[in-house]
């Protein structure tokens, strides 16, 4: 059993849901780090495999883990948020429960931070796939160096389109190393409504409250990507709330010209894909005063759902109306996997 050592510089928190199977991997890599004393928090959230007591025996093995069970799931926002209650490090860091890093990742964003007196600090995230985590990395965001990039709040914001940057390479994916008392000072905390998005809602929230925020180079965050990966996956429910947390942006008055017409881009962007979303929902209840309301939406997202559903006559033919389609075809005509 390791001992406390030196009161810790980073808390990495990991939420954590039915992955058994890689949650140790995750926690082991945090716990691994070289010239920096870390702590880990670890939030089992209601899992109904053997999750929670793998986190148990990691904290049996190490003193410098925690382990917090949420009574019942509440998505990985309320997860962080929890953890958030039981950290003193003067920073913290979300690593997901199938991701890891290398050894000297935090020491190198903890030297940035106290050097240039940053907030957030974000390094480009390295993907692999679940199947070979060994094999070849790619970057999220930039396939060549870029230094120490400054982000502000349009930038950061422009940088989570999809239309712009599909694939699941927005910059709401990265996991920033992030100052603890900015976090206390603002009040920010991940929104708990949320299951897709809360990374962009804090992010955004906190650039807007004047948060000193870079992006550089990798550093040794690794996402491993899978096919049933959350993040991946989502509903309309889901994409309402990302929609709503837009709105929620757009009410703040200190906001530039620029800032707004960035907000406004992601806005319409997200409302096009919640739309067709809740069109699926009611093709499969065949429900049509319910598609009707879809309609109900600014022309931009009426031209692109009459467009995603002329789609769907040309393939199906169009002597099938879209009520008598495939809705899981419908869906895969859609945008999904790309969201922040």
């Amino acid at each position: 059993m390791t001992r406390p050592g030196p009161q810790a510089r980073i808390a990495v928190i990991i939420p954590t849901w039915n992955a058994q199977s890689t949650l140790r991997r995750a926690a082991t890599s945090a716990l691994a780090q070289d010239r920096v004393d870390v702590e880990v928090v670890i939030v089992d959230d209601a899992s109904v495999d053997g999750t929670l007591d793998c986190a148990r025996t990691l904290a049996a093995e190490d003193d410098r883990v925690q382990v917090l069970s949420q009574p019942e799931n509440r998505g990985p926002a309320a997860a962080r948020n929890r953890a958030l209650e039981h950290i003193s490090a003067p920073y913290v860091t979300p690593l997901d429960s199938d991701d890891f890093m290398e050894p000297d990742r935090l020491a190198q964003l903890l030297q940035i931070a106290e050097q240039g007196d940053w907030d957030f600090v974000a390094d480009d995230l390295l993907k692999v796939p679940e199947s070979d985590v060994d094999g070849p990395r790619t970057r999220l965001w930039s396939q060549t160096d870029i230094g120490l990039q400054t982000l502000d709040f349009s930038g950061f914001v422009r940088g989570n389109l999809s239309s712009r940057h599909g694939g699941r390479r927005e910059l709401g994916f990265l996991k920033p190393l992030i100052s603890t008392a900015f976090l206390n000072r603002t009040g920010l905390r991940y929104d708990a409504d949320m299951r897709l998005g809360e990374d962009y809602m804090l992010y955004a929230s906190a650039l807007s409250q004047g948060a000193r925020f870079c992006l550089t180079d990798p550093a040794g965050y690794v996402a491993v990507t899978r096919p049933t990966s959350l993040s991946g996956q989502h509903s309309a429910r889901d994409l309402g709330a990302l929609v709503q947390a837009d709105r929620t942006l757009m009410a703040r008055t200190d906001l530039s010209a620029g800032d707004r017409a960035a907000l406004r881009e992601h806005y319409i962007e997200t409302l096009k894909k919640w739309h067709w979303f809740r069109m699926i929902d009611a093709v499969k209840a065949r429900d049509p005063v319910d598609a009707l309301r879809c309609f109900y939406a600014p022309p931009a997202v009426i031209g692109d759902l009459l467009g995603k559903l002329g789609e769907q006559v040309l393939i199906r033919g169009s002597a099938r109306l879209p009520f008598l389609a495939s809705t899981d075809r419908m869906k895969d005509t859609g945008e999904k996997g790309e969201n922040p």
